[in-house]
């Protein structure tokens, strides 16, 4: 037996082009809210990431009305490349927010220029999520985020 074990999960992090941009997407439009601001620049960060020439890091936690946290953090003083891939890429990743009437938020954000992969709300048939709906968007990175009405 190992003297170890996973005993929770703590946040989601994402790395973003423009961190005011990334905010005002996840605060403006999906109502998260902003739990801490912070920038990092201390010797452990670099420790932790090691990337040569990394200035500081500029990090904003934000919150879903559930609780859960995503941390967006901006590195500053490197270049940076776009993570945008297919979901079935290995290596990437998408969160999935729970909301109620998706049909309305699809309407809105799309109006608003919100990039979604899906050309309209789909009906789940099969497996864990059956009969939920869903569609997948991007957010200004190109990051996925899969919206689900249960």
């Amino acid at each position: 037996m190992s003297e170890w074990k996973v005993v929770g999960f703590i946040h989601s992090g994402i790395t973003v082009k423009d961190l005011q941009k990334s905010l005002k997407f996840y605060t403006g439009l999906l109502d998260f809210k902003v739990i801490k601001n912070q920038t990092n620049d201390s010797d452990y960060i670099h420790e932790i990431v090691r990337i040569p020439g990394l200035e500081k890091i500029e990090i904003a936690f934000v919150e879903a009305p559930d609780g859960t946290v995503i941390e967006l953090l901006e590195y500053i003083g490197v270049d940076t490349y776009p993570g945008e891939a297919r979901s079935c890429d290995h290596g990437t990743g998408h969160i999935c927010l729970q909301v109620t009437n998706l049909g309305a938020m699809f309407n809105e954000l799309s109006e608003k220029g919100v990039q979604f992969k899906s050309e309209k709300v789909v009906t789940i048939t099969a497996g864990n999520h059956k009969g939920a709906k869903a569609v997948y968007m991007k957010d200004p990175d190109g990051y996925l985020i899969e919206l689900m009405e249960k």
